[in-house]
């Protein structure tokens, strides 16, 4: 139950106490909101006690009438007008003329009541103003938020590109003065840097464009029959080398074949981005083992790594953007930040989810679970938000 404020101002005090007992007990629904409005009711009568009480005690909705002593209602208009008040009005009057309407239209009146009216009027035009008042207050908070995000998403990104960029311009200076000498031989370190960090903002950049094409609707997706087993042996191939040279087993338990209908190239992205981590996060000497089930029509990948683990609130922002957990054993392990939130939202495509299961010191186990058939279901689908 959401309570809206209102306040009626009008010289008549037969008016003002009709609309609060009207109003006292009255309740409106809002299904399109799903929300249920009670109200608040004040009284002024005048339009200058009016004035002091928005000053003192703003309302959400005016029942404002037009002709009274002193000020009149489109002069308190005028007055609110300069205030600019998160508020609506409701004119209210015995001389009900299309000129009038106009006029009062014009000086910000969101509506028209025309006296005398009866308790369902009343309600029927509160009904439309609160709902026109709220949908206000929520466009403007889905602005604010999207805002937000926009501003907190360049300033990661600005910081997540910044030290790559400081080192790549460093080494060129080492380059361009001869700092190490004449010998070419001395600036192969420096080359394999710069290297390694122009990589690194590829992938970045690579992952951007994929997590923007995600959440866009606008993936270029070509729908067939995939076996998530024979596709998670190809992807275990592609980080084997990097798995082998710290002496990380990599093992793949799938029983009958698990076919599911869905775009190759977006089950190979979740499965090279929870394989790459659970090769670079492990510890040498480690494994990763691989799990590939089917219970009715739900396909579960699971990914299972021997590394440093994970505390409960480290888990809960894992799926955020650029979100990389620092310790001192991976501080040199270099990535976006990007890719399980990419993995998040490609499972949203198949009505599926990802969870991770970690406690420090034991390992982490990723587990996807996706529709079989939703992929065929939805040919040109958009992002399940």
């Amino acid at each position: 139950m959401e309570t809206l404020r209102i306040l009626v101002v009008d010289d008549e005090a037969g008016m003002r106490l009709a609309v609060t007992r009207a109003l006292r007990e009255c309740h409106v629904s809002l299904p399109e909101l799903g929300v249920e409005i009670a109200f608040v009711v004040d009284a002024a009568e005048s339009g200058e006690a009016a004035l002091e009480h928005v000053a003192r005690t703003p309302p959400d909705l005016l029942l404002l009438d037009h002709k009274m002593p002193g000020l009149s209602g489109l002069e308190v208009l005028d007055e609110l007008a300069k205030r600019h008040l998160d508020l609506l009005v409701v004119m209210i009057t015995a001389y009900a003329t299309i000129e009038t309407a106009v006029t009062a239209t014009q000086r910000g009146a969101f509506d028209f009541l025309a006296k005398p009216f009866t308790p369902d009027e009343l309600r029927a035009v509160l009904t439309k103003a609160s709902s026109r008042l709220l949908l206000a207050r929520q466009a403007r908070r889905l602005a604010d938020e999207k805002r937000q995000v926009r501003f907190e998403f360049v300033r990661v990104l600005g910081h997540e590109l910044k030290a790559p960029l400081a080192a790549v311009t460093s080494s060129l200076d080492i380059l361009s003065t001869r700092a190490l000498g004449p010998e070419i031989a001395a600036y192969d370190g420096v080359l394999e840097r710069c290297h390694a960090r122009l990589g690194g903002m590829q992938r970045m950049i690579r992952d951007l464009l994929d997590l923007t094409r995600i959440e866009s609707g606008h993936l270029d997706r070509r729908l067939a029959d995939v076996d998530l087993a024979e596709a998670a042996a190809a992807a275990m191939e592609t980080v084997a080398g990097p798995a082998a040279a710290r002496g990380i087993t990599l093992e793949l338990h799938a029983g009958t074949p698990v076919v599911l209908a869905a775009d190759r190239g977006e089950i190979d992205m979740i499965l090279h981005n929870l394989l790459s981590n659970a090769v670079k996060y492990n510890r040498d000497g480690g494994r990763v083992d691989v799990t590939i089930a089917r219970a009715g029509e739900r396909a579960t990948l699971e990914v299972a790594d021997t590394g440093a683990g994970l505390t409960r609130e480290e888990a809960a922002r894992l799926f955020q953007e650029f979100v990389r957990i620092r310790t001192a054993g991976n501080a040199h392990v270099d990535g976006s930040g990007l890719g399980l939130s990419i993995v998040r939202r490609l499972a949203a495509l198949y009505g599926g989810g990802v969870r991770v299961d970690s406690e420090p010191g034991c390992g982490a186990t990723f587990t996807v679970e996706l529709e079989c058939g939703l992929g065929a279901a939805n040919a040109s689908p958009e992002v399940a938000r």
